[in-house]
């Protein structure tokens, strides 16, 4: 059996199930592991440049209108791989190639694969991709298991969340700063998780563009800035968009010290393990005095204020 992933997310679930000896053929945006082992067969006409936000956002929205994809699929790759199953999605075609474009690749191919497409748009349907991974391959017991331990640390956060009588806190989560995207799909649902509310939020839905005005009237006590395909490094060559903006320095989560910017992939890349592991951040931003943050999840976060207080001191 040949397998080929067409997202990150798919890759990254695969190599959690301990199935990656059958992956070959990946995206260019993969977790690095694949990337050093894997043929990548899915490039993005972008890959390698280096644009703004805006700029991003306007190539992609007028690729969109025109109805033009930016992602194109190496054939000659893909024919002397010869999956057998293709793993694709149809959740954001600005994210990923979509099902429709890679239907159009594999009937080049000699043999046709079975094309699978992941569209979660809430948590569980996360949850239930994992499942639909490792059944198609063969091992569904192991999505089970992997699922188990998921909700054994899930429910161990609820527990103390309770046990604390931690109160709700008011979350916003932004997807993009430029323009300013919401938080959609699963996302509310992890904040909901972690002791938190984002009532700008989409739950189940896209993410679309917000105003400024209602973030500033909606105050958020905990504001993360974890824009899709940006690491922390990225986002904050660009933060300025938000810290130059009217309003910013009378925001509760600003004067108190809780603005913080994190890694994209525990947030916008659906996988069940990155999944978990963003709830469990968010755990510790939104609730401090219940949770401690480990070493492993303080790499994939900064809080603002300690970057601003080490300019001073420097």
């Amino acid at each position: 059996m040949k397998v080929s992933s067409f997202l990150p997310a798919a890759t990254h679930m695969i190599y959690d199930l301990g199935l990656d000896q059958y992956l070959d053929g990946i995206t260019f945006e993969c977790p690095p592991k694949a990337l050093e082992e894997k043929q990548v067969v899915v490039r993005c006409v972008l890959e390698g440049k280096e644009y703004s936000s805006e700029e991003i956002d306007r190539i992609f929205s007028a690729s969109k209108a025109q109805g033009k994809s930016l992602y194109y699929v190496e054939d000659e790759i893909l024919q002397s791989i010869q999956p057998d199953i293709i793993f694709t999605q149809d959740v954001c075609e600005v994210c990923q190639i979509d099902t429709e474009c890679t239907a159009r690749a594999v009937a080049k191919l000699d043999k046709m694969p079975e094309l699978i497409p992941l569209t979660p748009q809430s948590l569980q349907d996360v949850f239930d991709c994992l499942i639909t991974i490792a059944k198609a391959m063969g091992y569904e017991e192991r999505a089970y298991t992997l699922m188990a331990d998921i909700n054994e640390r899930m429910n161990g956060i609820t527990d103390r969340l309770r046990k604390h009588r931690a109160p709700l806190r008011r979350v916003s989560l932004l997807e993009w700063f430029d323009p300013i995207y919401n938080c959609g799909h699963w996302i509310p649902h992890q904040i909901g998780y972690a002791g938190g509310i984002d009532m700008l939020s989409n739950p189940s839905g896209d993410s679309i563009v917000i105003d400024w005005d209602k973030i500033v009237r909606y105050d958020p006590e905990v504001l993360i800035v974890a824009p899709c395909g940006f690491d922390v490094k990225r986002t904050l060559a660009e933060m300025h968009l938000l810290t130059q903006r009217k309003g910013w320095e009378e925001l509760t989560a600003v004067k108190n010290g809780e603005v913080y910017v994190a890694d994209f992939d525990l947030f916008t890349q659906p996988s069940a393990g990155t999944i978990i592991q963003g709830i469990e951040l968010m755990a510790c931003l939104i609730h401090p005095e219940v949770f401690d943050l480990s070493h492993a999840l303080s790499a994939k976060c900064v809080r603002l204020m300690d970057l601003d207080n080490a300019k001073i001191h420097a």
